[in-house]
C-alpha cells in the first residue's frame, strides 16, 4: 500500500485518517497546469495562522501605505503652528480657537492703543462738529437775535418819553434798555450789527459788545467794540484796511471812522483798549475807535485789533430818508 502510494501522483487527492496524520500544515495542493504555488498568507507574531494583522495593517493605512512619513515643515519667520484638533494639556483643552483667542499681554495692549485711538477719533469729531456750529451753524440764530435788537432800539429811539427834560427842575424818565449802544457799520463787508454795552458771553453771544470802561462813541478817548469770529459778526475783520470807513449810529448822531491801522497781539496785551491805545495812561486827545476778535480763524490764541480815527459827525434826525446817514457809511465800497 505505501508502495502504491508512493507511485501515486503526489498532486491527486489522498485521504488520511486522523488518526495517522502527522501534526503540522498539510502541503499546498497544487494543479497540473499551474506553475506557481499558492504562497501562504503571511503572518505576524502572535497572530492566527492565515488571519492577516489588523495592527499592522491600520499602520500602513496610517503610514500611507508603509511609506516613510514627511518631513515635520518648520514654520517660517513670524507663523505659528497650531495643531487643528483639540488635545488636553495641564491648562485644559487646547485648540485653534483658543490658540488664536486666547489674551496675551502684547494683545491687551494693541486693544487698549486701538480703543484709545477710536475715543480720540470721536472726541475729535465732535469737537469738529460743535466749533463748525459756532462758526457757521448759528448763523441764522445770530440774525434772529439781531432783528430783536434792532426792534428795541428802534422803539427806544422813537419813544418820546424819553426826551430831554425842558427844565431842571423835572428830569426826564431813563430811557428803556441801557444795555444798547447803537448801531455799528462796515460797508466795506457790507454788515451791520445793534451793539451791546458789555463784554462778558452772554452779552457777546450774537452781537458785538462795548467795553463798558471804554469812551462813548464820538467821545475823546477809545471807544472799543470786541465781537466774536464767527460769519455773521466779525468773521472777515482782516480785510479792512486804512482809509476803510467804519460808521457808527446812535440816537443822536452818525460817526464816520476811518481805519489808521491793524495788528494781531496776545490776548493779554489789554493795552490796545486804553484811552490812548498802546499807551496806558496817557491822556486823550483823539476820538479813536477799535475793534477787537479772535484770531487766527477757527482759533483764539492771538487777537485781532483794528483801530479807527473819528473823521466825521452828523447829527441824525429822524425826519429824513436813513435817517440822514453820511454818503460814506450808505455806500459799499
Amino acid at each position: 500500500m505505501a508502495a502504491q502510494a508512493a507511485g501515486q501522483d503526489p498532486s491527486a487527492t489522498a485521504v488520511i485518517r486522523t488518526a495517522d496524520a502527522p501534526t503540522g500544515l498539510l502541503p499546498a495542493v497544487r494543479k497540473k497546469d499551474d506553475a506557481k504555488p499558492v504562497r501562504p498568507a503571511v503572518k505576524d507574531k502572535g497572530d492566527a495562522v492565515g488571519a492577516a494583522s489588523v495592527a499592522a495593517a491600520a499602520a500602513a493605512a496610517r503610514d500611507g501605505g508603509g511609506d516613510e512619513p514627511a518631513e515635520e515643515t518648520k514654520p517660517k519667520r513670524g507663523e505659528k503652528v497650531v495643531k487643528l484638533r483639540p488635545e488636553q494639556t495641564g491648562e485644559g483643552y487646547k485648540s485653534v480657537y483658543s490658540e488664536l483667542t486666547r489674551p496675551t499681554l502684547g494683545s491687551r495692549i494693541r486693544t487698549g492703543v486701538r480703543v484709545s485711538g477710536e475715543l480720540m477719533i470721536t472726541f475729535g469729531l465732535i469737537v469738529l462738529l460743535f466749533a463748525g456750529y459756532e462758526v457757521f451753524g448759528n448763523s441764522a440764530k445770530v440774525e434772529d437775535e439781531q432783528d430783536t435788537l434792532a426792534n428795541q432800539l428802534d422803539e427806544q429811539w422813537n419813544d418820546p418819553t424819553v426826551a430831554p427834560s425842558t427844565g431842571p427842575s423835572k428830569a426826564a424818565p431813563a430811557a428803556p434798555g441801557k444795555d444798547l449802544v447803537g448801531r455799528l457799520y462796515i460797508p466795506k463787508l457790507g454788515m451791520n450789527w445793534v451793539v451791546v454795552d458789555g463784554v462778558e458771553p452772554h452779552d457777546i453771544r450774537y452781537a458785538p459788545g462795548h467795553y463798558p470802561q471804554s469812551a462813548k462813541p464820538g467821545k475823546i478817548g477809545n471807544f472799543s467794540v470786541a465781537g466774536h469770529r464767527i460769519r455773521k459778526i466779525f468773521w472777515r475783520l482782516d480785510e479792512l484796511h486804512p482809509g476803510d470807513v467804519i460808521g457808527v449810529e446812535t440816537r443822536s448822531n452818525w460817526y464816520v471812522y476811518k481805519v489808521s491801522s491793524s495788528e494781531v497781539v496776545r490776548p493779554t496785551q489789554i493795552e490796545v483798549v486804553a484811552p490812548v491805545p498802546g499807551q496806558p495812561g496817557k491822556k486823550p486827545t483823539k476820538a479813536m475807535l477799535t475793534l477787537t476778535t479772535c484770531n487766527p480763524k477757527f482759533n483764539n490764541y492771538q487777537r485781532l485789533i483794528v483801530h479807527a480815527e473819528l473823521v466825521e459827525t452828523v447829527k441824525r434826525d429822524p425826519k429824513l430818508p436813513d435817517a440822514g446817514r453820511p454818503a460814506d457809511i450808505k455806500k459799499k465800497a
